[in-house]
Formats: C-alpha cells, sequence, structure tokens
C-alpha cells in the first residue's frame, strides 16, 4: 500500500529498494529555505543492518501491510527474546535487534504486539508508557525556576532523562518508551 512519506511512523514496515525495513525513528527537519524533508532511521529485516535515508515529504513509500500479534515477553537469551503466546503458550524467538533503542523498556511479562509478514516478526511494539524507578536524581539546584528547569536523572533500567526537580532517587515515575522522556509521577 502506497503512503506519503510523512505518514511513517516508527514499527512501520516498508518495502524500499528491493527489501523490506523496519522503520526506528523518523525525524521531519524543515531548512531554512526548500521544502522539507524527512529522514528515516531504519533497519533491514533480514540482515539487522540500519540505514539512514531522507525522502521528501511528498514522496511515497510502499507500507507493507503487516498483522499484529499479542505476545507476553518471557526472558532474553542475549541476543534473543522469547516471547509466548498468550492462547496457544507456545514459545516465538525474535532477535533483541528487533527493539533497537527501546529495548531497555522491556520488562518481564509485559504483553508486546509483535508485527508479523506471513508469519515472520518484522517488527515489535511496546505499551506507550511504563512505569520505572528513579535511581540517580541529581539535586535540585536553588534558584531555579519550576517551570523548565528539569534535571538530569537515571532510571532503574540505566536509561538517561529529565525529570522535574521535585522527583528523586527511589520514586517511580512514568516515561514514554519511545524515547524515555517524563510522563509523570507513578499513582500509587
Amino acid at each position: 500500500m502506497k503512503q506519503q512519506a510523512n505518514q511513517m511512523r516508527p514499527g512501520q514496515v516498508i518495502e524500499y529498494e528491493g527489501r523490506r525495513w523496519t522503520v526506528l525513528k523518523i525525524q521531519i527537519i524543515t531548512p531554512g529555505k526548500g521544502g522539507a524533508f524527512i529522514q528515516v532511521e531504519m533497519r533491514d529485516i533480514k540482515t539487522g543492518t540500519k540505514k539512514d535515508d531522507r525522502w521528501r515529504t511528498a514522496d511515497t513509500v510502499e507500507r507493507l501491510m503487516t498483522e499484529d500479534k499479542e505476545f507476553t515477553y518471557s526472558y532474553s537469551d542475549g541476543e534473543n527474546l522469547v516471547l509466548m503466546d498468550p492462547e496457544t503458550f507456545e514459545q516465538t524467538i525474535v532477535p533483541a535487534a528487533i527493539l533497537g533503542d527501546r529495548l531497555p523498556f522491556l520488562t518481564e511479562n509485559m504483553t508486546v504486539s509483535v508485527k508479523l509478514i506471513e508469519g515472520d516478526p518484522v517488527a515489535m511494539d511496546l505499551p506507550p508508557n511504563v512505569t520505572l524507578e528513579v535511581a540517580e536524581a541529581d539535586p535540585v539546584v536553588k534558584g531555579q525556576t519550576a517551570s523548565s528547569s528539569y534535571k538530569p536523572a537515571v532510571l532503574s533500567n540505566g536509561v538517561k532523562t529529565l525529570v522535574p526537580p521535585f522527583v528523586t532517587a527511589g520514586e517511580k515515575i512514568v516515561v514514554k518508551t519511545e524515547d524515555g522522556s517524563y510522563v509523570e509521577r507513578a499513582k500509587g
């Protein structure tokens, strides 16, 4: 199915230069003069190699139709992730590289959505938000304004992010799995 390049989203599968690619990141860039373009980071499904490419916003790309299936993440054996089908309890093995930068947000027993083309896993989506504990947080610097001053913090999964000044180490917060950005304090 053809779609405009500016409609691409991370997790989609496209056919480009005769190969299948999973879209990892997109960034729309608007230079000072000239038309906007889309910078896309993608991974070859077969070889696992990454590639960056650019399209004009008006270009079209071939999006492959995928079947979505829910799985429960069981464990990792290093290079691969072992997923379980909640209906049949069969195990499916997926390369860990399929998640790219989002891998640290994967936790045991998490329900994930796997995109399949002809039964082969080609992409994996995590829930949009996860709750993690803040492992380290810088102390608040007096005199900073509360409105826009976020401070660096390290989450329990090792990911660095920015949090509001009132968040301290040991607190649980909700972050986006897409980029690790702070959403809110965890409730309860």
